[in-house]
């Protein structure tokens, strides 16, 4: 196939009117070009991990046609705890999806997430969910898979993308086996080594990796006492080094990778060894182990998240050390953002430049989490100067602002969206509150938006279609009424039926009558 053409990109401010034979939008003075191959799908997905199947089961509510390719033939296997924070988790119950994740997972107190420093959560932690869940990497996957497909997505193993071409109309993707399909969009969640972003061309600047470790699960042979002194001795200056426990007799290691083996070849069992006997002068009796890796610090951000109906999310757009665990998190984020939006357009009713607004949110959230991973990778390092700061950073964690601060910057549940002039409250997102019908995210599992009316005079009108309705005078909200987006952040504060209008219309479209 040709490289990627991007003619006639159709700008996110032109007049658009559904298509009601296929559900989909195209510039109001253009034709279809009978010669092009039908539209397949409305959207395809490229990539089957967490941000992948997160964005298909988002589309899905709304009736979006998805199918997800994916290169590896079988999901992941190596057993990798990854962590859920706060936000992803209140993520998970809007969509009644937490209570299927819990069995699964190990839960932790939600504290010595910056820099691993050890602080207790502070006060003020306004959630529900206000701890990390730990759960094996190939189970959470599994389960966002699942749910996807229950949800009507169809997902191909064994394909990968190989090329792509848009016009004003679609993209038509190639297969690495020469089958060409034909959708709507086209969503990269590919990976930091993302096919889709270096056809399209899009950059992908930022620092490579200067330090890398080795990180794994593996059985001990020695006592848990002992392995616990000698770690907290070692760890009051080697900040990149830990055995902690996985399971019964299982231990996650983490050693600096400096000197062992080619970077290129997979890390071994006796690499392992080699640098726990030079750090900690014993190799601990590691063996059986169930999954190693090795990994960098490298920081990248792809310079764009769309060009015309391609678009990026999850590593694809932004990589950075795992350092406080905000990867996995941070690509589910995206999906959220994006799934709804891109919904909207597909099925017709969205604002002319609601799907520009996927970049312009989240951007800026992957480059503070770019940052703030750029920092607590200083604090790991042994030199003098990096240790002073940490003691210092130590000290002032003892003041609840700080350490709230800094954990609402790792779990997400800090982010304000820029949505202009307004109370605080307005941009981020709404807790867990309670309402005559239960729980607030319990109304949201539908992925629509959400009026929630304490005056009980407020209505969404001819907005009914897309936005649900909920008058409570005794929710425990200290504002008249708030209008939610699908993906939970405050969008309206007030008790004005105009202003609602306006803003049901900026963030919901043209009313349906």
């Amino acid at each position: 196939m040709h490289p990627p053409q991007f003619t006639a990109d159709p700008p996110s401010t032109e007049p658009v009117e559904p298509d009601s034979t296929v559900g989909d939008i195209r510039p109001a003075s253009s034709a279809p070009n009978t010669d092009r191959v039908p539209h397949t799908y409305d959207v395809i997905i490229a990539g089957c991990g967490p941000t992948g199947a997160m964005l298909a089961a988002e589309l899905r509510l709304h009736d979006v046609r998805v199918l997800i390719v994916e290169q590896k033939t079988e999901p992941a296997s190596a057993v990798r705890i990854v962590g859920l924070h706060i936000r992803s988790l209140e993520l998970m119950a809007m969509r009644g999806l937490l209570d299927r994740i819990l069995p699964h997972g190990r839960q932790r107190p939600a504290s010595a997430f910056f820099a691993a420093i050890a602080k207790p959560a502070p006060k003020g932690l306004d959630s529900r969910y206000a701890y990390l869940l730990g759960i094996p990497q190939p189970v959470i996957e599994r389960l966002l898979e699942e749910h996807a497909i229950e949800l009507g997505a169809q997902v191909r193993r064994g394909r990968a993308v190989a090329g792509f071409e848009q016009d004003d109309e679609g993209v038509t993707v190639e297969l690495a086996d020469g089958e060409q399909l034909r959708s709507r969009y086209l969503v990269g969640c590919d990976g930091g080594r993302s096919t889709v972003r270096k056809l399209l061309g899009v950059g992908f600047p930022g620092e490579p990796a200067r330090t890398e470790s080795l990180m794994g699960e593996m059985e001990v042979g020695v006592p848990q006492e002992e392995i616990a002194a000698t770690v907290a001795e070692i760890r009051e200056t080697h900040q990149r080094f830990w055995l902690r426990p996985a399971g019964v007799g299982v231990y996650s290691v983490l050693v600096p990778a400096a000197g062992v083996s080619d970077r290129a070849e997979p890390p071994t069992l006796d690499d392992f060894k080699h640098q726990l006997r030079a750090i900690a002068g014993t190799d601990f009796g590691v063996h059986s182990p169930r999954w190693l890796s090795r990994f960098g610090d490298a920081t990248r951000l792809a310079d764009s998240y769309r060009v015309g109906r391609v678009l990026l999310a999850g590593d694809a757009a932004h990589i950075h050390p795992p350092i406080g665990g905000q990867g996995l998190n941070l690509g589910v984020q995206d999906a959220f953002n994006l799934g709804w939006k891109l919904a909207a357009r597909i099925r017709g009713w969205a604002p002319e430049a609601l799907l520009d607004t996927y970049q312009a949110e989240r951007r800026p959230v992957a480059e503070a989490v770019l940052d703030n991973t750029r920092a607590q990778t200083e604090l790991l390092s042994t030199e003098p100067g990096a240790q002073a700061v940490r003691r210092l950073l130590t000290e002032l964690m003892d003041f609840d602002e700080v350490n709230l601060h800094l954990l609402e910057k790792i779990t997400a549940i800090g982010i304000r969206y820029d949505f202009g002039a307004g109370p605080d409250l307005l941009g981020r997102r709404l807790p867990d509150i309670d309402v005559k019908q239960g729980h607030l995210y319990g109304l949201l599992h539908g992925g629509r938006g959400l009026l929630l009316d304490r005056t009980e005079r407020l209505t969404v009108g001819g907005w009914s279609d897309r936005v649900d309705y909920l008058a409570d005078s005794s929710a425990a909200l200290d504002v008249p009424g708030v209008l939610l987006r699908p993906d939970g952040h405050v969008a309206w504060i007030g008790d004005d039926q105009q202003d609602l209008d306006d803003h049901l219309s900026r963030w919901f479209g043209r009313p349906a009558h």
